[in-house]
């Protein structure tokens, strides 16, 4: 079997690294991929933009079935464009794609299903933000309502901050069209997890849970990042998983199946949980970055069969193993406002095993061959053990092997999952 990947980051060589490592598959493609993912696959320079030329490589390369990874082309279309020509594709059409690419489309679509969420209000100016702010309290969430690589949230503690951030967003538009529009949330108090299914659009099948990190610093202090680390599976009481599955994944299924969306693929909940229950944060259309890269390797099926299937609207009953994985992201300096590319990696990046591997993320090598940084989070190091802290403990030994100027990581990637119960 051929696959077809489309991305470039962490998430995108985690799937791969997958796929690697199924005796189905007989060849793996990237577009566009990277230095890093060239280990495990065929990278090809395409644009996933141009969806006629993606169309004609995989017919010309008899692809079997094509792995979408990235939010991006899916709120674009790309699915819809390929499963019309008769491609399998794993990914929702670019309807279904609006519960991401719109946080406000996601609300209302929430509030129609019933799913417990945090009150908002839809906000486009600075002036009309701080009116709003007068109903809730702080700290206040604003959220962009369009994608922005997981730099579209902003938690304020204090009406000066919240003032900042909506400057941000409304008068310099550092989002761009992403922030014209965005949501207020009254902060909701809790812990996080996230929770993944596939799904057909209207059967589903429960991933393992994993707790995401997603401040820069230990102690969850520290602006916001796209993920600085992550842990799986997330033991949680049978009573709290009946409960998510009833208020809010349930109801998800049947609003879509409502509305008449095509779903073969991954829906990702953000969840917090309250004193009251669940409460839906967000929801992402694909695997979680840097989720999928303790979540797939606890899979205990071929991969490349189980997309497959998901891309023919088919579903199997999940095996899992009985290890944990964790992943502990390393950052480039600057990261998240502004990072820094060309920065030299030191020490063997290629070093792996079966229980412990670096992922690329956002790095590649100069015109020497040297490898060096080229986006904000640069290498995932993975480890996987019998138990979370074992797989933690390899995660970390795993860190030491690469370094680099300004190397930022988090020192506490799953120090609270076992009070998470």
């Amino acid at each position: 079997m051929k696959v077809l990947v489309i991305g470039q980051g962490g998430r995108e060589h985690a799937i791969i690294h997958a796929l690697s490592l199924s005796s189905s598959v007989t060849e793996i493609h990237a577009v566009p991929g990277s230095d890093g993912i060239a280990k495990n696959a065929l990278c090809h320079n395409l644009d996933w933009r141009n969806f006629e030329d993606i169309l004609a490589f995989c017919l010309k390369t008899e692809i079997d079935v094509v792995m979408i990874g990235p939010e991006d082309p899916l709120v674009a279309g790309l699915s819809n464009f390929l499963r019309e020509r008769g491609i399998l594709v794993v990914g929702p059409n670019q309807e279904a794609a609006r519960l991401e690419g719109s946080k406000i489309f996601a609300k209302e679509f929430m509030s129609a299903a019933k799913i417990p969420t945090a009150d908002y209000e839809v906000v486009s100016s600075v002036e009309q933000t701080l009116v709003a702010a007068k109903m809730k309290t702080p700290p206040y969430v604003l959220k962009a309502d369009g994608l922005a690589g997981g730099k579209g949230v902003f938690i304020c503690k204090a009406l000066k901050e919240l003032e900042q951030a909506a400057q941000e967003l409304f008068v310099k538009k550092s989002l761009g069209l992403a922030g014209e529009q965005a949501l207020l949330e009254q902060f909701t108090s809790g812990w996080e997890l996230s929770y993944l299914i596939m799904t057909n659009g209207s059967e589903f099948e429960s991933l393992p849970i994993a707790q995401d990190h997603k401040r820069l610093r230990d102690n969850d202090e520290g602006p916001n990042t796209g993920g600085m680390g992550t842990v799986a599976p997330l033991k949680i009481s049978n009573e709290l998983k009946r409960s998510i599955d009833e208020k809010i994944i349930h109801p998800t299924l049947r609003e879509i199946q409502k509305r008449g969306f095509v779903y073969r693929g991954i829906i990702f909940f953000g969840l917090m949980i309250t004193e009251k229950g669940p409460s839906l944060l967000e929801y992402n259309c694909r695997f979680g970055d840097p989720e999928t890269q303790v979540i797939l390797p606890l899979i205990d099926e071929d991969f490349g069969l189980l997309i497959k299937e998901l891309a023919q609207g088919r579903l199997k009953n999940l095996k899992f193993k009985n290890l944990s994985a964790a992943c502990v992201v390393m950052a480039a300096p600057g990261y998240p406002e502004a990072p820094e590319k060309g920065v030299l990696i030191e020490g063997d990046i290629g070093s792996e095993s079966e229980s412990s591997y670096f992922l690329h993320a956002g790095s590649k090598k100069n015109s020497e061959g040297q490898w060096c940084t080229s986006g904000g989070r640069v290498l995932n190091a993975v480890g996987i053990g019998s138990q979370v802290q074992e797989a933690i403990e390899k995660a970390y030994t795993q860190v030491e092997k690469c370094r680099w100027r300004g190397l930022q990581i988090r020192k506490d990637i799953g120090a609270k999952i076992t009070n998470c119960t």
